[in-house]
């Protein structure tokens, strides 16, 4: 079997259930902005990482995937238990990994440690995510759990991120306001 069908050559790209739309379908742009997360998170786990860090990525990975599944399916809610088990999850790793991290006392701008800006990145690809999630629920009834768990990843990724600057010693850089 080819890989290419060219049945979306006109800018039309089939769902599961044989149902045709446009690319720029808010739903074909929701799960786009979920499998273009769960990509950045295959380049992050390219990275060196803690083992421990990488098996937790994976499992955000296998989430995302179904997620996705779910978003290409009108109706599909075949991952709502798995983003509640989700949302348990990060709410979890998000509260070990914040306890051991300074207290912030001001914005801080992305970067750092190459680790930690890629998990910016994605905090910032999962806030994209989240939003095409939320457009596409105000067309069409879309489970709430995906959105509440696009949510929590995406502070997930931000105390992931400082995490990594601590690990590897680099400081968070504080946001600075203009000078008035």
């Amino acid at each position: 079997m080819s890989i290419y069908t060219k049945g979306g050559d006109r800018g039309e790209t089939g769902l599961f259930g044989n149902r045709r739309v446009r690319k720029h379908d808010p739903r074909v742009e929701a799960y786009g902005a979920v499998d273009e997360l769960n990509a950045l998170l295959g380049l992050l786990r390219s990275q060196p990482l803690e083992p421990a860090d990488d098996d937790e990525l994976r499992v955000v990975q296998d989430t995302l995937f179904e997620i996705g599944a779910d978003l290409a399916t009108p109706g599909g809610a075949a991952s709502v238990a798995r983003a509640l088990e989700g949302i348990v999850q990060a709410e979890a790793w998000i509260d070990r990994d914040d306890s051991t991290l300074p207290p912030l006392r001001s914005f801080i701008l992305p970067g750092g440690h190459r680790e930690a800006a890629l998990l910016h990145l994605a905090r910032t690809v999962c806030r994209r995510a989240e939003r095409r999630v939320w457009e596409l629920a105000d067309r069409e009834p879309v489970p709430v759990e995906i959105g509440t768990y696009l949510n929590r990843l995406s502070d997930l990724f931000f105390v992931w991120a400082r995490r990594a600057n601590q690990r590897h010693q680099v400081a968070d850089v504080p946001w600075q306001r203009a000078p008035t």
